[in-house]
Order: structure tokens, then sequence, then C-alpha cells
């Protein structure tokens, strides 16, 4: 590997298109950064020459010569860059208002590049490639599955481990369902979708795709506006794991008479395909043509029948062997689907969309229906995931990497292996020296993060469980001999009695005063018995049955009155297991797990800090599989440039090579401690709701329209905005001058015109959104008292500017709140809410933060905390407004969804203001005034289009419509003076002012 070491490798916001990335050369990675956006390429394993007596081994360091460029991507990528620009021409205008939506710039929950990106090219694909000449595109999808898997349109996103493939799923959902609601018809889409995953573990985590889940992505991500969550609850979905296209068998004969009636082969006790279709898709009901999600879709494949013969053996013969079994079953169910019900598209989603050994085709080969990539290195480099550390270098250096990276040549042989006479594992553990190095050195470091973790006073006020140590075992003989040599172990004794040893990492250990800990700290797993759901072996079992018995006792402790008698000992483990990490669960407090079998996808606990490998690892793609499990975040807060600071995953044993990053900080970095902030159901009197508008609507009370100017009224124009001459000069010889001349002829009546037919255009229609062509009379007139008095042009400038868009719609905004203010006290203006979901409330906030936070008081505020973007103002604020007696409830408005619309220069916009109270303002507390607040600082053109949209058309808007209380609007410059502000200005003025329009 190339000698070079990285300290920082974040180069890129993880909400943007990366800009710039690191060089490779025939070395390796350099620590040169280039422009530019990486091309998609993807690492080809080269095996070194076989040498007599000595094993075939991988030489894994991802240099220049070793990277496959993927032309394809590259092309459609270049495609979908072109269309985004363009603004997503040729989409349906349910896609184009989701892609804005998802992309809008003000977005409070922003997603990741890598997620829209991948959306985008599934959209392209479907709706527009063809209307753009790029129908080589469906034509290339087609080619690659017509060899691999005929009769599916299978198409793949890549996307790192830790990237969201999980909101990347809930985006395609979405799109699909929403525009089959509005288009029935549209045959490119559907609303039933079967979401397949490897195992029990991703089944459970990807409830958050099913729209009635408490926890769904649509809402807590902020997928979908509110208001479209009833279209999208019409959609059938169905999420399960692969392990159920297995054909079961029925009948009440014994499993020996089918055995012995059938020959051992599937017959008439077996149901058929069809069969096995009616069972997994019941919940479908009758729907066709549906849409499937394959998660983690490495595992679904067909071995190349005529493809390479490998000659394996050993453990890497029954790891391939199972493999291509689980593969060949997934892919089969979902062949026998699309025979019964019809299969529209297949999503593939993958970290890792390649063929391993075994398959019948040259390991590492992608899978050639992938059409977007955001690899590990990119989203590295976007600070998207943990930066994984490997050792690159000892004091040792014997052979060409450092030991504890290439630790299982060392270890190997002396391990037990599977099949041995060893499997009775009783006694002292004793492991090779070099494992027995690996784990004190790695155990060393986690030290370091533990006491880091322990003596946060802030990270235990949190509630944050511990960092997490995973070692992954190649065999039940190995884990267990290393989950004894950790943990602890049970010693025979002269006169027939046993003794407790401690295990050898004191904080690991589950043995404490001569006794089995009640909560053990390391568990053993066997990951792909519990993934499968099937029965654990006996065998496992055994060597488990003390931590068994430890956790049922945890259980009943916990949930007293519940019997452990009706839960499996697989349930109890999978459970453990799943909630390593989390607050208030089972699994909260363990620091290390020993896993069995490869722990490759599905366990993505943020705490993990440290991995041992101790098992053979033949590719960069196994590596990259397991190191996965430690790449998951814990802060997402970005820094003043845009980025995520780095996070580090220390890896022993598992011979990665991506970014050699800097090993030279022994103390780990204290990241910052996420908060977090939910309502609180014992607080449920301080609930606050308001209503949810999307524009708002004139009702006139007569055909006689008049309008009362102001201040707010004024436009001026001024060069700033648009030079009306400027001076072209060449290096050499005479310059020229141009002008606005051609605009400035233009006749004055033309400008009141256009102003007079904007205005009508966008404020007066009726219910049905016909125009009102009647009322432009009048509205010219407007329009022209209000260039007279209003208008006001600076430096050379004129009043045909008005002409321009943005100018123009800068005035009809002004015309039309003076139409609004002269009608005030009476029921003119009206809100338009949005359909199915009018109201808003405080009770469904639940997110984290690594803001700065106020905790509030439990007889004042429904949500827990104040998030702040300061460290004064919003504090100060929640402080007065928790002192005032009036107050009766209040909420910052953060991840709220309380909004506001408003237009400027044409364009529609959402604000979002910074607080609301519920005063009582000397009516009681039966009618309570709800009070909009915003605090000022700098003023800037949009801040007065907010304020002035809030006070002249939302809260009046509101009042009138009489259904939501009383509402006021207030604007505070200084929060240490905002009590008199709100006593003086408000209470009685607006109280009065408020008692017509209520």
């Amino acid at each position: 590997m190339a000698d070079v070491v990285i300290e920082n490798p974040i180069l890129n916001s993880p909400f943007s298109e990366p800009t710039r990335h690191f060089r490779f050369d025939d070395e390796g990675i350099t620590n040169e950064v280039v422009s530019g956006r990486r091309s998609s390429s993807y690492f080809v394993p080269i095996p070194r020459p076989k040498k007599k007596g000595k094993q075939l081994q991988f030489d894994t360091e991802w240099t220049q010569d070793r990277v496959e460029e993927n032309p394809v991507v590259n092309r459609i990528r270049q495609r979908v860059g072109m269309w985004r620009e363009a603004g997503y021409p040729d989409a349906t205008p349910v896609t184009r208002r989701l892609l804005e939506y998802w992309t809008d710039p003000e977005r409070e929950k922003k997603l990741f590049f890598c997620q829209v990106e991948a959306v985008e090219t599934a959209i392209y694909i479907a709706e527009a490639a063809v209307k753009r000449g790029d129908a080589w595109i469906v034509t290339a999808i087609q080619e690659a599955n017509e060899g691999a898997n005929p009769g599916l349109f299978r198409v793949a996103m890549k996307m790192a481990t830790g990237s969201g493939k999980t909101v990347v799923m809930a985006m395609l959902v979405a799109w699909h369902a929403l525009n089959k609601a509005a288009r029935p018809q549209d045959p490119r889409f559907s609303d039933s979708f079967l979401i397949v995953c490897p195992g029990i573990t991703i089944r459970d985590r990807l409830r958050v795709l099913l729209p009635n889940d408490p926890e769904n992505y649509y809402r807590q991500r902020d997928i979908l506006p509110p208001e479209q969550m009833e279209q999208l609850g019409r959609a059938k979905i169905v999420i399960i794991n692969r392990h159920v296209f297995k054909l079961r068998e029925r009948g009440d004969a014994s499993r020996l008479t089918k055995a012995l009636l059938t020959n051992g082969q599937p017959g008439a006790f077996t149901e058929t395909p069809a069969q096995m279709v009616n069972r997994v898709c019941r919940e479908l009901g009758t729907k066709k043509n549906i849409v499937v999600l394959n998660d983690e879709a490495h595992h679904c494949y067909r071995r190349k029948p005529d493809g390479l013969d490998e000659k394996l053996t050993g453990d890497e013969r029954t790891e391939a062997e199972q493999r291509n079994e689980g593969a060949r079953m997934w892919l089969s169910g979902l062949e026998a689907i699309r025979e019964k019900l019809g299969i529209k598209a297949i999503y593939d989603l993958s970290a890792t969309p390649f063929f391993l050994k075994g398959s019948g085709y040259p390991e590492g080969t992608l899978f050639p229906w992938v059409v977007s990539d955001f690899s590990l290195i990119d989203a590295i480099e976007s600070g998207i995931v943990k930066v994984p550390r490997v050792p690159v270098s000892d004091d040792s250096m014997q052979g060409d990497q450092p030991t504890y990276r290439s630790l299982w040549l060392r270890i190997r042989e002396g391990l037990p292996r599977k099949g041995r006479k060893t499997e009775a594992h009783e006694g002292k553990p004793t492991i090779p020296l070099e494992l027995q190095g690996a784990i004190h050195s790695l155990f060393s470091n986690y030290e370091n993060y533990f006491r880091l973790w322990e003596g946060s006073a802030e990270a235990q006020a949190k509630g944050l469980t511990p960092p997490v140590f995973i070692v992954v075992c190649n065999n039940t003989n190995v884990s267990k001999l290393v989950f004894d040599y950790i943990a602890g172990w049970e010693k025979g004794l002269p006169d027939g009695s046993t003794a407790l040893v401690p295990g050898e990492l004191p904080l690991f250990s589950n043995v404490e005063d001569g006794r089995w800990s009640p909560r053990p700290k390391t568990i053993l797993v066997d990951s792909e018995q519990l993934e499968s759901g099937e029965a654990m072996s006996a065998e496992f079992k055994k060597i488990a049955a003390v931590e068994i018995e430890e956790f049922k006792a945890e259980y009943r402790a916990r949930f007293p009155g519940r019997s452990t008698d009706d839960l499996a000992d697989e349930d109890l483990l999978r459970e453990v297991m799943n909630t390593v990490g989390k607050r208030g669960k089972l699994g909260e407090q363990v620091r290390c797990v020993v896993s069995v079998s490869m722990l490759t996808e599905g366990w993505d606990a943020n705490t993990v800090t440290h991995i041992l490998g101790v098992r053979a690892f033949g590719t960069q793609l196994l590596c990259e599989q397991v190191v996965g499990r430690a790449l998951r975040r814990m802060s997402y807060a970005a820094n003043d440039e845009g980025r995520f600071e780095p996070e580090y995953a220390e890896v022993y044993g598992v011979p990665f090579s991506f970014i050699p990053c800097s090993g030279s900080t022994q103390e780990p970095k204290p990241g910052p401690m996420p908060t977090r902030v939910r309502s609180l159901d014992s607080r449920i009197d301080c609930e606050i709701t308001w209503p949810r508008l999307v524009g708002y609507r004139y009702e006139l009370p007569s055909e006689r329209l008049t309008a009362t100017f102001s201040d707010d009224s004024t436009l001026a124009l001024t060069t700033f905005d648009v030079p009306t001459k400027t001076e072209n000069a060449p290096i050499v010889g005479q310059a020229s001058i141009h002008t606005l001349d051609d605009l400035k002829r233009r006749r004055p009546n033309e400008v009141a015109f256009l102003l007079a037919k904007l205005t009508l255009d966008q404020y007066f229609r009726d219910d049905e959104g016909a125009e009102k062509p009647w009322l432009f009379p009048q509205l010219l007139g407007i329009a022209k008292r209000w260039m007279d008095e209003c208008l006001v042009c600076k430096g050379g400038t004129f009043p045909q500017l008005l002409l321009l868009a943005q100018h123009a719609h800068a005035a009809a905004d002004r015309i039309y709140k003076a139409i609004v203010a002269s009608t005030e006290g009476t029921p003119s203006l009206k809100p338009i809410l949005r359909p199915y979901d009018t109201l808003g409330t405080t009770r469904f906030v639940d997110f984290d933060t690594t803001k700065p936070t106020y905790a509030t008081r439990a007889d004042k505020c429904h949500v827990s905390h104040v998030v702040a973007d300061t460290d004064t103002w919003e504090q100060k604020m929640a402080q007065v407004l928790e002192d005032m007696d009036e107050v009766a409830s209040y909420v910052k408005n953060h991840n709220l969804g309380f909004i506001i619309p408003y237009v400027i220069d044409g364009q529609e916009r959402r604000y979002h203001p910074d607080f609301i109270a519920r005063i009582d303002d000397g009516r009681g507390p039966d009618d309570l005034l709800n009070l909009v607040i915003e605090v000022t600082g700098e003023r800037k053109k949009d801040k007065a289009a907010k304020v002035s949209t809030a006070r002249t058309l939302w809260v009046p808007a509101v009042n009138n419509h009489g259904g939501f209380g009383r509402w006021a609007f207030v604007e505070i410059a200084d929060p240490w003076d905002s009590e008199s502000v709100i006593r003086a200005s408000l209470l009685a003025p607006i109280a009065q002012a408020t008692e017509g329009g209520a």
C-alpha cells in the first residue's frame, strides 16, 4: 500500500454532489485532492500466483491498475445530472413536486445527495429516458437482466453502508404510490409493494416503511408533506425475509413418513410455487403487477450454469454452497411471483452488488444492472459514514502487512476447526499468541473510548449507551473459545465442583464476585441462525445456556408478570442483539458481541467503535461487508463549513484497504452528544395545535375593490438589482455602451396593464380556480394608483423595469396586500387548508439534535426541549415565556411542521416562525390567544415578506375561518425586552382587534 496517511478524509458536504476526491495512482491512494467528482468504478480482485505448498492469497490493496470503470453508470450519471439541471422535464407533475420537495434548500431535514440521486436515476429511467433520447439505458438494463434474471426488470442502486438505503426505499414507494393515485391508468406506476430482505433483523427494522407505523420514515424523515399521507396509506406494502420463499411441507404426516413416501424429494406434501405466492403475498389481495424492493440485494441471484468451475474446499466451499442456495431461493421466489401476480419492476439496493466466489461469475463482478453508484470511498469523503482505521504499521512487520491487519494467516492453525474432535471445548481457553495480542491491543484502545463515555456527565444524562466491540469468528468452536477468553469460563475443581473464572478483559467480563453477572456485558450470537428465523442448533444452545438464562431473568425483572415460557430462546437473543446500543432495552448495556457468522448486514448499532476479525477474508468485498457494521455515524450535525466532523471505527484482523487514516491520536475525540427532543405524554395539557395552510383565498364581500397603501406597499427600484447601463471594453480598441433603452420606450400604461393582469391571475379566482375578468378595470385603476404613490425609482431606474418578471411579482404582491389591508375586520380573506391533514400538533415531536438545547418546564411546554441555533436568544425567549403568568403553554417551532406559506419574487416559499405561545389575554383559559412570535435579527428582503404575510394574510385568514381559535403575530427585536413588547403591543390592542374577526 502507498506510504500515505490522511488526517481528515472528509472533503465534501453530504447534501450536495461531491466536488473533490483523493487521487489514486499505481501505489494506491494518495493525499492529493483532485477537483471534480470521482468516476464510478469498482475493485477487481487479482490473485497472486499460487506457490507450491502455500495457500492462494489475495492482494487486497486497491490500486489504480485494479480499478475497473463503470462506463454505463458514468454515462447514466451524466444524463441524470443534465436532466436535474434542466428542472426535471418530462416528469409527471406529481414526480416534479416530489423532487422539488426533496431538494428544497429550506428543508429542515435535508436528504443526502446520494439518496436523491439514486431516486432521480430510477425516476429518469421510468419517466424520461426514452423521451429524451436515452432509450439505450432501458435496452442496456434489459440485456443485463436477460443473462442473469430472464423475464425480470431489475434496477440496482449501489449505496454505501450507512448512506441511508431505507430512506431511498421510502422515496421509491412514495413516488410510485402517489403517481398511481393521480394516474390510475398509467402502466408505469404501482401502488402494491413487496419488500424483501435477507433476515428477520432487517425485516423488523424495515417496518418504518409502513405508513401506519408510529415511527414511519415518510413522516419522521419528511419524505412526504402531511397532506399526502392519506394517499400513501392506500398503498399495499408487505415486508418479508427471503426465508419465507422456501416451499413448506403440508399435511399432518410425520417428517419420516413424508421422507419415505417422497424418497426425500419435493412431492405431494410440499407446497407448489403458486401456493407459496398465495401465502407470502396474501396481504396484497388481488393486486397485480407489483413493485419489488430488494434490500441487501447482493443475496439475490442464481449461480451461472455455464460459469467458472472453481475448486473450493473446507469452510470456503460450505459458505459458497449456503450463499448460492439462499440466493437461488430468493430469485426463484420472485420468479414465482412474476408468474402469478406480475412484477412491474425490481429495485435492488445494496452496498456491495457483486458476485462472490462460487457463483459461477468471476469474483467481484459487479451486477450488470447497476445504474447508480455511491461507493464507500465516496461516503467517506462526504463524511456520511465513520472512517474505518486499520493498522498501517507496527514494530514487528513480519510480512508485507502489520500483524494485526492480516491476522488470520498467522492464527488459523492454532484455532479449532469445525468437524475436528474439538467441539466440546472445556477448560481454560487457550488462544494463539498473535490473537491474544490483537485482542488486548484493540481492547486497550476501546478502554479510551469507554472511559470517555463513562466520564462524560452529558453522555450519562442523555442516556447514551456504551461503545461496542465486535468479534467476528468463522465457526462455533472458535467463537466459544474467544467468548470464554473475553467473558469468563467455568473451571472444574478436583472435588468435582466448579468455580467461575473472570474474563481476561475486565470491562467485558460476565463474572462478578465469583458469580455470573445478572446483566451480561458480552454476548455470543450465531447471526446466521438468528436471521433465518429457524431454531438454533442444540450445540449453540448448549454453549449459550448461561447467557440465555441470564437474559430470561432480566426479562422477568424488566417486565413483571410476563412469562418467559412462551418466549423462544431465539427470540430472546434476537431481541438482545437488535437492541444493543438502545436505551431502555435488553441490549442497552452490552459492550461486546462475539458473532459466529459473518454479521454482514442488518445489524446497524451506531455505537460500534471496534471490530476484530477472526476468520479468513478473501476479498475487499467481504472486508467491506463486515467493516460496514461499524460505519453508522452517531452524530449528523454539520460544522460551519456544512460538513460532518470525522468519526472513526478501529478495525483489526480485516485487511481492509480504502483510506489509510491517521492512527496517531491515542485519545479519541469526544463527538457532540445528541439530545433527544420529544413531546411527553405527561405534559399533554400543554399541547398546541395550529391550522396547516397551503395558501390564502380572497372572498369578496362585494364587487367593489379598494386599496389602502402603507409603508409596506413601497417598492424601490435601484441599479443594484438590474444595471441600466453596461460598458463592454476589449483589451485594445473602442468600448461600447449597452443600455435598457428598448425597455424604457415601452408605455407606462403597458406596465399598469401587466400589473393588473398579474394580480388578477395570481390572487382573484373563484373556488374552481377560474378568473374573474370583470374585476380587471378596478385592479387596473389600483395598479395605476400604486405606481403613482408607492413606486420609487432611484439612480437612473424607470417604471418600465416592472416589466421584468421579478419586479412585476414584487409589485403585484404589494398591490394585493394593500387590497387585503383595506378590508380589515371583514370576513374577506380565507385560508386554503391542507386536504386530509388540516391540523398540526405538538404531540408527534420526536428527534435527536446536537444543537444547543434548553430543557423546558413541565407545566409550560409539551416538548422536552427548545432547540437553539445560538447560545443565547432562543434560551432567553423560552425563559421569558416560562416566567410570564399569562403564558399557558409555548413551543419552539423546530421540526414541528408549522409553516406560513408566502410568495416573494413570484416564488412560493415557506416561512417557519420562531415560537407559538398560548396566552391568557383577559378572556380566561377557555379562550386563549395563540400568539405567533418572530424574533428578528438582520433585516432582509425575505424577512420583510415573511412578516408582512404573517400579519396581513395568515393571521386574518385563520381568524376569519373561526375554527382554530384566535391568533395574533408579534415581531420582537430584542428577546431581553420581549415581555414588555408582548404585553404592550399585543395583549390590549390585538385582543380588541381580533374580537370582530374571531
